[in-house]
């Protein structure tokens, strides 16, 4: 089977001759250089070709501020301090809530010259792969870009009329930047919305209802109806708004990061398993930093087993391997994954 025979067979809901995976590791070097371990480690880096992601990101739209300056102003006009980690608001775009005199950014400023062109050819080149393509910050997250996020969770409550015209703007441009995308030949579209923090959901599940279920719903609509999957990442804990997800179409939840609350992911597939693709599961927070390289071992084949059963699942870590790794939890998680895909590294 391809990469992409794999992923579309799991999402299907069959199992597969083994469990499709992607391993991200942060290559951020100026914090702890876990990548730079690594292939000293292994002296070079050949070790990532063979161990080869079956899910391909194609970047396409460009919404977030590059590193490098210390201060940058996104294209919507939020000011990011750049030299921290992580980066952060320096001043909102819109400091007082209303839209009035407010436009947002014209479409063109999304995509580089030649995009098209040059997704393509970067399409062809992983053809054989699940292709994904999306942008940093779904309807929740650009809110809080916008406003900062404790003034974007207190419009949730005291300026409700705003913020449900803020969500539908974002939203309208959102729709409008999938017109373009899915005139590509690609797989999915990887939404990424930061719904859940330790606890639970942060705007609390019936206002995620109010404010964002039905625009999700639309968006992933639109999606399907180009003959395409839907992907959301989500980190923290989500799982009082997995039926919903389900409800409103989504195939792949991606993150499932398991020291949240409620969000083991064995539970998760016990429940909703027949309905829906788990993607991660592996602890970022705990296994990958804290465990032993044995441990780490013992729950990658756990996960590939107990959720690979009857499909529905794609290996991964929760989040991409973090700087404070240990190089050998960082080298027990790349020889996990490279075992249960009989890739020797």
């Amino acid at each position: 089977m391809t990469p992409k025979e794999r992923v579309v067979a799991q999402i299907k809901h069959k199992e597969t001759d083994f469990i499709p995976y992607t391993l991200g590791i942060d290559e951020d070097l100026k914090y702890g250089n876990v990548l730079e371990r690594v292939n000293y480690y292994y002296k070079g880096n050949s070790w990532r070709a063979r161990l080869d992601n079956h899910i391909v990101g194609i970047p396409i739209v460009y919404s977030s501020p590059a590193y490098g300056p210390k201060i940058a102003t996104d294209i919507y006009g939020t000011k990011w301090r750049m030299d921290k980690r992580p980066m952060h608001i320096e001043k909102p775009a819109l400091d007082k809530p209303s839209l009035a005199g407010y436009r947002f950014p014209n479409l063109d400023l999304f995509f580089s010259e030649g995009w098209y062109e040059g997704a393509l050819k970067l399409i062809d080149e992983k053809r054989d792969h699940f292709l994904t393509t999306g942008w940093s910050k779904g309807l929740f997250m650009r809110s809080c870009a916008m406003r900062g996020f404790e003034d974007a969770l207190m419009d949730s409550v005291a300026h409700p009329d705003f913020y449900q015209e803020l969500i539908e703007g974002i939203f309208e441009q959102y729709m409008a930047l999938l017109d373009r995308v899915l005139s590509l030949p690609i797989d999915g579209v990887l939404f990424g919305d930061d719904f859940g923090h330790q606890d639970g959901i942060m705007i609390g599940a019936e206002r995620w209802r109010k404010y964002f279920k039905p625009y999700y719903k639309k968006m992933y609509a639109k999606v399907h109806q180009a003959g395409k999957f839907t992907l959301q990442h989500m980190c923290g804990s989500i799982a009082e708004i997995v039926p919903d997800l389900i409800e409103i179409g989504l195939d792949v939840y991606e993150s499932v990061q398991p020291e949240a609350k409620n969000n083991n992911p064995y539970r998760l597939k016990k429940l909703y398993g027949k309905d829906i693709t788990f993607w991660g599961g592996l602890g970022s927070q705990s296994t990958i930093p804290f465990g032993s390289p044995s441990e780490i071992k013992s729950e990658v084949r756990k996960l590939c087993r107990e959720m690979g059963k009857a499909g529905g699942y794609i290996l991964g870590c929760a989040k991409p391997i973090q700087p404070e790794t240990p190089t050998e939890n960082a080298v027990a998680v790349i020889e996990a994954f490279a075992e249960e895909a009989g890739v020797s590294i």
